[in-house]
């Protein structure tokens, strides 16, 4: 680990000072979620920085109400029907 130097309001220090190694994973998981989201990294690579598997990352984004599909039931259909289409026709 690096110890890194931050400015923030003071009110936020409680927040960001962990008491434990789960808050502090939660922190990093939380600092590293944007840069997920917007696709600059991957979950496999974010589990790698976090030293977590992939699945464990997964599943605490899930508990903390971040999903790992972020598509509607119908775009899931709609790609399910797609994938079905391509294998009918390869074959």
């Amino acid at each position: 680990m690096i110890n890194v130097q931050i400015d923030i309001p003071e009110a936020l220090l409680p927040f960001v000072n962990p008491q434990d190694e789960r808050e502090q994973l939660l922190r990093n998981a939380m600092i590293i979620f944007p840069f997920i989201q917007d696709e600059t990294i991957s979950y496999g690579r974010a589990a790698e920085i976090l030293n977590l598997k992939k699945i464990d990352l997964i599943q605490l984004y899930d508990s903390l109400g971040f999903p790992y599909f972020n598509q509607t039931k119908e775009e899931l259909e709609e790609d399910l029907q797609n994938i079905k289409s391509v294998m009918r026709q390869s074959l």
